[in-house]
């Protein structure tokens, strides 16, 4: 019999329906492929083997009777964001040492209800703040991909680089993530997975430790495009615990993979033609947009002229609204406390040794945003430009373009520990010049896979499309996926 951990999701779901297998085996497959990889990849941070295997059991018994839900005995990750009630829940942060909530989180409460399977929780940058999964307290995650004739370990990408890892090495059928900035998109393109992050509002943040509430938004990432579209199905729908979700049917996404582009119209915009981006990523764009005329749709070229703007104007409202959500970890409650002269002697000590750098940076700016005399130069000035941005896509969309085709990254994974990278933090956040303008919109975008670069590094290309219209995303890279093919890393671990 092939490896179990091999069947993605749709083809897992067919053979625990027709009884080929159980839960029980697919989820030893997962534990035991977990046992022996997680010591290289450091994707996961917890792992729950007795409740998986309990749930697992579970889920036989409602197959048994064919009572199974749409993710019955589907064995998934769970980025360290999501509250699992009663697991270790920490943001990859040493601030929530030993927290373990006693409630579960709206997305995988409902993936649980569908009957899915919990592995374990999946590590990230702290507190979702990075995009190299550098900046977690459990270490960096390794991603899966080497380049051709090196051993140089990569970065998986972030702030979901556990899942994104996880998944292209076979250690979950699917993981959850979120994306603040591009932390969805970007590690799916930086390990040959899929991950779509969703319109902001359709899936629940209850439950999901903040980082900037107006950007955050849950979304999957799996192997393709088919298992991107049943996970999101599940994830998603409205909950009167969070108020920005909205009400608003939550389609077969499933459905609509296969359907025709012919009528469609695809905008490519002239100003992510970045200077100095590298040919590969041109040439991989100029091949995308070849792969949708050759499905029908019509290509044509737009203008969102404030993109500009985008990556100073994220980096003054997500650090801001950071400052504020991180006000709460003050060492009283719960998670690590160091012993203090008073009250404030405690406070500042159980943020300085509880809080990592790149988090402590980004507290200080939002803060320093947000102080009187220069809360309207930089706040506020930063919101008005988000209204610009947002307002640049409304009139591509009013123009009667149904969807938007970009790259999400400027290269393939670098290196973990990058000198240059390390050394200039703002050479690290460029990493998010092509998917923050997405968040500030609160629109959704996918990664889809598209090719490998010349190291033998995958590389994807980006969809945009308009609010609540996910549909148009999977069903558009869908015909991206069957063009270009589905990639996995060569196994070394």
């Amino acid at each position: 019999m092939t490896d179990l951990t091999s069947l993605t999701i749709a083809a897992a779901r067919d053979k625990l329906k027709a009884r080929e297998i159980s839960a029980v085996e697919l989820t030893e497959s997962y534990l035991k492929a977990i046992d022996v990889a997680n010591g290289a990849l450091n994707a996961y941070v917890a792992v729950t083997p007795d409740k998986a295997i309990a749930m697992a059991k579970a889920s036989d018994a409602r197959l048994a009777e064919g009572k199974g839900g749409a993710l019955e005995g589907i064995p998934l990750g769970v980025k360290d964001l999501f509250a699992t009630e009663g697991v270790h829940t920490q943001a990859c942060s040493h601030i929530l040492d030993g927290f373990k909530p006693n409630y579960e989180s709206t997305v995988t409460g409902k993936l649980w209800g569908e009957g899915a399977v919990m592995l374990g929780k999946l590590n990230m940058d702290e507190f979702a703040m990075g995009s190299s999964n550098e900046s977690s307290y459990y270490g960096p995650v390794v991603n899966p991909w080497k380049a051709e004739g090196s051993d140089e370990k990569l970065v998986p990408g972030g702030s979901s680089g556990g899942s994104a890892a996880a998944v292209a090495a076979h250690l979950c059928a699917g993981a959850t993530a979120t994306d603040t900035g591009g932390s969805i998109r970007q590690p799916a393109a930086f390990t040959g997975t899929v991950g779509i992050k969703p319109t902001y509002g359709r899936c629940s943040r209850f439950g999901i430790v903040a980082y900037a509430s107006s950007l955050d938004q849950a979304g999957p990432i799996a192997r393709d495009v088919r298992d991107a579209a049943i996970l999101l199905k599940a994830m998603a729908g409205v909950d009167k615990r969070d108020t920005t979700s909205v009400d608003l049917p939550v389609p077969d996404y499933e459905a609509a993979l296969g359907q025709s582009l012919k009528g469609m119209k695809i905008g490519i915009p002239k100003e992510y033609r970045l200077e100095g981006m590298p040919e590969e990523i041109e040439k991989l764009w100029a091949q995308g947009v070849e792969w949708l005329k050759d499905a029908g749709a019509e290509v044509v070229e737009i203008s969102l002229p404030h993109t500009k703007y985008a990556l100073p104007a994220y980096y003054i409202v997500a650090p801001a609204e950071a400052s504020s959500n991180l006000a709460r970890y003050d060492g009283v409650r719960y998670g690590l406390r160091a012993d203090g002269r008073d009250i404030a002697d405690m406070y500042e000590k159980t943020r300085a040794a509880g809080f990592g750098k790149e988090v402590q940076r980004r507290i200080m700016i939002g803060t320093y945003v947000l102080s009187a005399g220069y809360y309207d130069a930089y706040y506020l000035k930063a919101q008005k430009v988000r209204t610009l941005i947002k307002r640049d896509f409304e009139d591509a969309f009013h123009a009667g373009v149904d969807a938007i085709l970009a790259p999400i990254t400027p290269s393939s994974a670098f290196a973990i520990g990058d000198k240059e990278l390390a050394a200039d933090p703002v050479k690290m956040y460029l990493q998010d010049v092509f998917t923050i303008t997405v968040n500030m919109a609160g629109l959704p975008g996918l990664s889809v896979p598209a090719g490998l670069d010349h190291k033998g590094l995958p590389l994807g290309l980006q969809l945009i499309g308009k609010p609540f219209e996910e549909e148009t995303l999977f069903k558009t890279a869908h015909v991206i996926e069957q063009a270009a093919g589905t990639f996995s890393p060569a196994k070394w671990w």
